[in-house]
């Protein structure tokens, strides 16, 4: 059910996080669950893939990956810090070596001018202290499309994690 590049991808994050005995966690949003799907397809997955956190609500992003309800109160769930707030407390909340965060608007609903449907905020964070934001504007080209690209950056933001 994944498909063909994303599960390309997750072999290749796996593949990378195992070369440097690594564990990871996703914490996810609009995403609801993929970017976790996409990598627990991969047969063997779990010696790496310790646990998704999906934090659909802002109630959910508080209470499981600790971001503060003033950060969501003052910049939005969609928000490129709320992005980093995720990752870094997926990283915290998991004990794990990096994890990856997304949170927008994938629509059909939902979009404002300031915050187009589309519009995904990405973090991954490591235990070290790395970070690396991305900002990604789709366009308003569907649902599912919206989720699929967001699911390959999120993927290659892992990968990248694995590299430094």
């Amino acid at each position: 059910m994944i498909a063909v590049d994303a599960y390309a991808r997750a072999e290749a994050v796996l593949a990378a996080f195992r070369a440097r005995g690594w564990t990871l966690a996703t914490a996810e949003s609009c995403t609801g669950g993929l970017v976790a799907g996409s990598l627990t397809a991969v047969p063997g997955s779990s010696d790496v893939v310790d646990r998704g956190f999906v934090t659909y609500s802002n109630a959910a992003k508080t209470a499981l990956l600790g971001v503060p309800e003033a950060l969501l109160a003052a910049r939005g769930a969609v928000s490129a810090e709320t992005a980093r707030a995720m990752a870094e407390g997926a990283c915290r909340a998991a004990g794990v070596d990096a994890a990856v965060a997304i949170t927008g608007v994938a629509g059909p609903g939902g979009g404002s001018a300031e915050k187009p449907v589309g519009l995904v905020h990405f973090a991954c964070a490591r235990r070290d202290g790395w970070l690396m934001p991305l900002e990604r504007r789709y366009g308003d080209l569907g649902r599912d499309e919206v989720r699929h690209r967001a699911v390959l950056d999120a993927l290659d933001l892992l990968a990248a994690a694995a590299k430094d």
